[in-house]
């Protein structure tokens, strides 16, 4: 990436809605998300299990699972083109060169009965075609790329033989073999002990510093988002209730469930005190209220919070915030 393109936004997401068309109703698990992404940049998108991080990854990326699932409304715009609009053999062709994925568990993303080789060199030949010893050549430079030891012998070993740690930088290397301009982290250090976490997260730094990807992070962690994202998006039942550069959100919270998720973060100095937790439940994704989502478990709701959805408030250059009491800049 040259340096004059680093800051331009790569990836556009407005107004997405994804929607799981079931006997018993419709799940709304993606209703208006909306964000952009620059060369160069890690976004975190942070929020509670079932919010729809998962699915709003899933849903760039075209792979919605079936049985219900549809993107009804939106744009993903890809360098400015709508991806969206492509048919399933062009997004064949964009998935791994132009924007990839690496998925939360590694046992269910690599398949137990190829070895790493085979599936490192099925990624490759996607982006070029090669005599077999010039890929196997690059396979063996793409497990060295994310740290693994003696590739030459790993190359020839299948998952089982591998620790969890080593699977996921494995599916890092193949999710990087195509060079794309994007990559979406779905939750990569989740099924990692502490040491490999901070092991595996240097090295998607280093990584995105020799590459110029831009990152889209998804995480649970406010620990992770402070070490590795530029920026954080705070997405709740289904929509993006907050977002701005990571210091403002972390000094600064406007959101009531953002101040609530920070707050809930263990504390490593002080007295030693009960946890702070969020009360209640995140309503249905069937039964969606008409005004804040967040209003059933706020501290501060009044009557307006109930009626009608706030508006997106600017409270900052690149800090917004959905909430009727925040004070536009």
């Amino acid at each position: 990436m040259t340096p004059d393109r680093k800051g331009e936004t790569v990836l556009e997401v407005r107004d997405l809605h994804t929607h799981f068309f079931l006997r018993r109703g419709v799940v709304k698990a993606v209703d208006g998300v909306s964000f952009s992404l620059r060369r160069g940049e890690v976004l975190g998108l942070v929020g509670e299990s079932g919010c729809g991080k998962s699915l709003t990854a899933l849903s760039l990326m075209r792979l919605l699972p079936k049985g219900g699932a549809q993107t009804i409304k939106g744009e993903v715009l890809l360098d400015g083109e709508n991806i969206l609009e492509r048919t399933p053999a062009e997004m064949r062709q964009i998935r791994g060169r132009r924007i990839s994925m690496v998925l939360q568990d590694p046992q269910t993303s690599l398949n137990p009965v190829f070895t790493i080789g085979d599936q490192l060199r099925e990624a490759i030949v996607r982006r070029k075609r090669a005599p077999h010893a010039e890929i196997m050549k690059e396979a063996v430079a793409a497990l060295r790329r994310v740290e693994i030891a003696a590739p030459e012998q790993r190359i020839g070993q299948y998952p089982h033989q591998m620790s969890g740690g080593m699977k996921q930088r494995v599916v890092g290397a193949i999710a990087i073999s195509g060079e794309p301009g994007v990559l979406i982290a779905d939750e990569p250090t989740t099924a990692l002990d502490v040491t490999i976490q901070l092991q595996y997260l240097k090295l998607l730094k280093r990584l995105q510093a020799e590459t110029g990807m831009a990152i889209l992070f998804i995480t649970h962690d406010f620990g992770v988002v402070g070490r590795m994202c530029d920026r954080v998006a705070v997405m709740y039942a289904g929509r993006i209730v907050e977002c701005g550069p990571v210091r403002q959100i972390f000094e600064a919270p406007q959101h009531p469930y953002t101040r609530a998720l920070i707050a809930s973060v263990p504390k490593m100095t002080g007295p030693v005190g009960r946890l702070t937790t969020i009360e209640g439940q995140p309503p249905s994704l069937m039964d969606l209220p008409v005004g804040c989502r967040f209003a059933s478990r706020c501290a501060h709701v009044e009557q307006r919070c109930l009626d009608a959805y706030p508006g997106t408030v600017r409270v900052g250059e690149e800090h917004t915030a959905d909430c009727w009491k925040v004070m536009p800049a």
